[in-house]
């Protein structure tokens, strides 16, 4: 009789095509690290046909809304300060009645949600927290619709906050585990690209509604409601989606991992048309890692890169995605035409992830972000000086262009970086950086707009951008066409 390896290993010379065949199922007492090996090597020889882009869509429906319940702080934010719910300045630093203690509210509850919940994907699985965590913010943001104090809107603003932070952990990771390693670039890109779609429909929403009431409500509640209903929808149609059969099998659960994998392996062959290639030969992978392995090499090199990245980062993108139309309006423009500008501007959002497509795999993540955080520098600065309608639209979009692209990249890039046992958590916990980041950024950019204006918020973003180019030009490792397990070695 084979030993437990043996008989996984004996799988892996065996063409797959999703049928009850004997071979392909691990046997019930198999290694669960040569079993997890088996699962990845049979994930990353599949052909990218439609049942594979099709999980990445469904991801990327969720995406929208995610994106889009992020994104309207800044474009609802002249309406908030209509209605009198806030004020456009903050008094005080730290003041809890302006724009910027809105956006800090959001970025609290996202700090929390992916430093302290992170964790919950890795222990619960990707798929139920995928999905109840969208359940949560859309709650969350229904109460928040309706509200008439700074204190209850930041309140709900922050609750929702730990929703969207759980799904923006899991989402990254889950994309990472479901598709093979030669599109984990395309993968992320393509749903970036979907996500981002929700740029320019919450702008040019906001542009239509925030200024107007709606049968008596204020056209800011009017736009956050109209993400909680096309929310709920996309809820429903994510029960199509497998669990992570990678993160099963680390669990020990070998025989539902089977099961997923033989399901995607047949209705993958029946599109490709012809026998699967065989899986590579697997070595075995880490069946568990601790938190505290983060702090030995090479992740602990990884964290510092990533907790400097995310520090940095975003004060440059939200520092000009969630300022946009206060931006333009210091620099003398009405409320009215700020939104038109901003909407426009907004245009750009998924072009930025869909160029990325071209080149995701092509060259590594790090390059990809370097070269992006250098556009940034030279477009934010040559935005500030500018007064003219063309090229202030035009620096926009390139300022956004350059922001979601290494958006894209580092989402990528940052679930490369680590084992599937505790990817989620690490991620949670480095992305957590970002949130906490752009918490406090937002009343640094408002002190900066108040006391040196576009040109001193412009000066700060470069700083900012700079430091990232840094951090990934010399701490960041390679990972393209590289196999995550080959990649946490």
């Amino acid at each position: 009789m084979k030993s437990s390896s043996n008989a996984v290993l004996s799988a892996s010379t065996v063409p797959f095509g999703g049928t009850a065949d004997a071979a392909l199922e691990a046997p019930p007492k198999a290694d669960v690290a040569m079993g997890a090996a088996l699962i990845s090597a049979r994930l990353d020889r599949l052909p990218a046909t439609r049942t594979i882009w099709q999980l990445v869509m469904l991801l990327s429906l969720g995406l929208f809304f995610e994106l889009y319940d992020l994104m309207f702080s800044g474009y609802i934010a002249p309406g908030l300060v209509r209605s009198g719910i806030l004020t456009s300045t903050t008094h005080g630093l730290f003041g809890t009645s302006g724009v910027a203690s809105f956006i800090a509210a959001l970025f609290a509850g996202l700090f929390i949600g992916t430093a302290a919940c992170g964790f919950l994907a890795d222990k619960f699985g990707r798929r139920a927290i995928f999905t109840y965590s969208l359940l949560w913010y859309t709650a969350a943001n229904i109460v928040m619709a309706l509200q008439d104090t700074a204190f209850g809107l930041n309140l709900w603003r922050f609750i929702a906050g730990v929703g969207i932070g759980v799904e923006v952990v899991t989402i990254g990771t889950y994309i990472s585990e479901l598709v093979p390693k030669h599109i984990r670039g395309r993968a992320s890109a393509c749903s970036q690209a979907v996500g981002f779609c929700a740029v320019p429909a919450v702008a040019f929403l906001s542009y239509a509604m925030v200024p107007r009431t709606f049968f008596g409500l204020d056209g800011w509640r009017c736009v956050v409601l109209t993400g909680v209903v096309g929310a709920l929808v996309v809820w429903w149609i994510r029960r199509r989606l497998p669990e992570s059969p990678r993160w099963l099998a680390q669990k020990g659960r070998i025989e539902e991992a089977n099961k997923v994998m033989s399901r995607i392996e047949a209705r993958v062959q029946a599109e490709y048309g012809e026998a699967l290639p065989a899986p590579a030969l697997p070595e075995p992978v880490r069946s568990r890692t601790l938190f505290r392995d983060l702090l030995v090499a090479p992740y602990r090199k990884r964290v510092a890169m990533l907790i400097i990245f995310h520090v940095f980062q975003t004060m440059g993108y939200y520092g000009f995605a969630n300022w946009i139309p206060t931006l333009l309006i210091k620099q003398g423009i009405t409320v009215t035409t700020s939104l038109m500008y901003a909407s426009i501007i907004a245009l750009a959002a998924p072009l930025g992830p869909l160029l990325g497509m071209l080149i995701a795999d092509k060259f590594e993540r790090k390059t990809v972000i370097i070269a992006m955080a250098g556009m940034n520098v030279v477009c934010g600065l040559m935005f500030s000086q500018a007064r003219e309608t063309v090229l202030l639209i035009s620096l926009g979009v390139c300022l956004v262009l350059a922001g979601n692209i290494i958006s894209f990249s580092y989402h990528a890039y940052q679930a490369e970086l680590f084992p599937t046992s505790i990817r989620a958590r690490a991620v949670g916990f480095v992305y957590s950086w970002s949130r906490l980041s752009a918490m406090f950024s937002a009343f640094v950019i408002a002190w900066f707009l108040k006391d040196f204006g576009v040109n001193g918020v412009f000066v700060f973003i470069s700083g900012a951008m700079l430091i990232v180019i840094c951090a990934i030009g010399l701490l960041g490792p390679r990972t393209r066409d590289v196999a995550l397990e080959n990649i946490s070695r």
